[in-house]
């Protein structure tokens, strides 16, 4: 029976379900690996049915897709999705292995086998709908089961199919929201969520907790802890997300629908993956836009930000943000559009970052723009495009300036360990 993720609204399942997703750094070698099995293992003995989701191990997807265009300059989206899942199908298998050495029963299933359904994108399907009678039934034997991350498979196309880049996120919370699961953890290699990214700011402090709302907001504007997509799936069926590391059993950051403090500012958040087109000289009238968005969207190119200046003598500048993976068709459509409507030319800008502060608080909290925008200004940070949401703060700004500017923020914020010591003290 599919389970289609869209119509679950019930409650959680008498017996208590885990489901532990363990991404590339924590399942790199044997010894991690082994790791892994022995976390799985203590989990089950105290008492919990435990479902875990692996990714490949270290950086083997990375070197598949080197591999891949070593052989081949042309694009082969099915061929990959076939190559790019054997990383995960390895770890599984290694990770059973592992587990039953320590005497308890284990087995391991492919996406496909686990019956996640998704859409038939390659290299960016979305999951529509989990059957997951295998996993119940491994459960229901007393089994430790372990899912290959990252895939699954089209009804529509019957083929192998991937979810995109940390897509082993989604496959975990989908998981856990179709087995009405306790918790999900997600294992990886940093404390939990923070402030910031303490590689930039190293007085970053880590979240005890965060709102899903929050979260989703860190995670599109580069937080790159939880892909976006799993954290939807946590706030739509109110499964509890709980990011932790897999080095030490020390509790990391609750990802849940409501927190015990709605902090004004939460973090600050990062992006240095876009690239800005600006199309110059449009004529300034109606239709012209959608003449120009209407192919990106067809195209599957996602656009981020957009910016149209004042029109002067009838014509106008657009700008908009894409992630660089999709500038080469960005540039394309945007070229074909200066040729349709008469425009001036299209440029392309790569030297941009983006750099957000996000908090529920915000909405209530008069000042926060005009704090932003000064502290910015005072660290000699120009901001070339904005945008907004209830409880987010967004600005581009020069790639080169992007460290200033999250330290800036950081600081002039007290977001960090520093000061809130100084604070209580």
């Amino acid at each position: 029976m599919v389970v289609p993720l869209c119509s679950y609204r019930g409650t959680l399942a008498a017996m208590s379900i885990v489901v532990q997703k363990f991404g590339g750094t924590s399942v790199a070698d044997a010894d991690r690996i082994k790791a892994v099995a022995a976390h799985a293992v203590a989990t089950r003995k105290a008492g919990k049915d435990v479902v875990v989701v692996v990714s490949a191990m270290g950086k083997s997807t990375d070197e598949l897709i080197v591999l891949a265009s070593e052989v081949t300059d042309n694009r082969h989206p099915r061929e990959m999705d076939m190559l790019l899942t054997a990383g995960e199908r390895i770890s599984m298998a290694l990770v059973a292995m592992a587990i039953q050495d320590h005497g308890v029963g284990s087995t391991s299933l492919t996406g496909s086998q686990a019956g996640i359904l998704t859409t038939e994108e390659h290299g960016q399907a979305e999951i529509i709908g989990i059957r997951g009678d295998r996993v119940r039934e491994g459960l229901a034997d007393g089994k430790i089961v372990i899912v290959a991350g990252f895939q699954g498979f089209s009804p529509e196309t019957r083929d192998v199919t991937t979810l995109g880049r940390g897509g082993s996120d989604a496959t975990a919370v989908a998981l856990a929201a179709v087995l009405r699961a306790e918790v999900c953890e997600i294992y990886t290699d940093v404390d939990g969520v923070f402030t910031a990214d303490p590689r930039v700011v190293p007085g970053a402090k880590k979240l005890d907790e965060i709102s899903f709302e929050e979260m989703l907001e860190m995670a599109a504007a580069g937080a790159g802890v939880l892909m976006t997509r799993s954290v939807e799936f946590g706030r739509r069926y109110r499964i509890p997300i709980h990011v932790r590391s897999s080095f030490h059993g020390g509790v990391g950051t609750w990802v849940k629908e409501e927190t015990m403090e709605e902090a004004i500012i939460r973090g600050v958040a990062h992006d240095v993956s876009e690239a800005k087109v600006t199309v110059h000289g449009v004529p300034d009238q109606p239709g012209v836009a959608a003449r120009l968005f209407e192919p990106l969207a067809e195209a599957g190119v996602s656009v981020d930000m957009i910016v149209q200046n004042v029109s002067l003598q009838g014509v106008t500048d657009i700008s908009f943000t894409v992630p660089r993976a999709d500038l080469d068709m960005a540039e394309k459509v945007a070229e074909a559009v200066v040729g349709d409507v008469g425009a001036a030319g299209a440029d392309v800008d790569h030297n941009i970052a983006k750099v957000s502060l996000i908090g529920a608080g915000m909405t209530d909290e008069l000042g926060i723009a005009g704090k932003m925008f000064r502290i910015l200004a005072d660290h000699g940070v120009n901001i070339e495009m904005i945008s907004t949401s209830p409880i987010r703060i967004s600005c581009v700004v020069r790639g080169d300036d992007v460290a200033a500017a999250v330290r800036g923020l950081h600081d002039g914020f007290a977001l960090g360990e520093e000061q809130e010591s100084a604070e209580n003290g």
